[in-house]
């Protein structure tokens, strides 16, 4: 097995499924990735389980790994034993946190129906989600002016308008646009401008 897990990994050590959220912000992950049963998310979107869902509790107030069966949290609605139901017998949960200014937490779950994870697997989830939640971090090179262009392309306007807004030529526009899409990996001034908001830079 590789040291660090791919998608090709992760879908063989959670064949029942996984769930991964990076770097939520106030309310929503920059990225979601959900592998769980339509059933299961189905069954879980109607019964509102997300109030009550001691993965959850868990992951928005812990940094590491726990097995689903070493929960120290209380489940009151029985999600995790109606989760078995779903062939979620066995699971882990993984939570990694910055304390950066963004101050950004990802987690993620991983579950199987036939046996409990073991300690070099936990360790490969938490290698696996803390690359990935790094990977996603905001890039702290963008310069003012690049910003204030992505601000004004976020909000529609287009070159000619945010020249003249800033007084500077249309070419310098786009050099600073052309700037920011490599700092941001952007293909796009549009894709670059919706990345820097989910980072909450603009």
């Amino acid at each position: 097995m590789s040291k660090l897990l791919g998608l090709d990994e992760i879908g063989q050590l959670a064949p029942s499924g996984h769930y991964i959220a990076l770097r939520i912000g106030f309310a929503f992950p920059m990225e979601e990735i959900n592998e769980l049963r339509p059933d299961w998310v189905s069954h879980y979107t109607k019964q509102r389980f997300a109030l009550f869902d001691p993965v959850l509790r868990w992951s928005y107030a812990n940094v590491g790994a726990v097995r689903w069966s070493e929960f120290p949290v209380d489940d009151p609605k029985g999600i995790l034993a109606q989760a078995k139901t779903f062939g979620m017998a066995y699971g882990v949960s993984v939570s990694v946190f910055d304390s950066s200014a963004d101050a950004q937490r990802s987690f993620a779950s991983f579950t199987r129906s036939d046996r409990e994870y073991t300690a070099l697997e936990i360790k490969l989830f938490q290698a696996y989600l803390t690359r990935r939640h790094n990977d996603t971090a905001p890039p702290t090179n963008l310069t003012k002016a690049e910003l204030e262009a992505l601000g004004m392309v976020k909000d529609g306007k287009r070159l000619k308008q945010i020249a003249f807004e800033l007084s500077v030529s249309e070419g310098a526009v786009k050099q600073r646009l052309r700037n920011a899409k490599l700092k941001l990996a952007a293909k796009t001034s549009t894709q670059a401008a919706t990345l820097a908001n989910q980072y909450g830079l603009i």
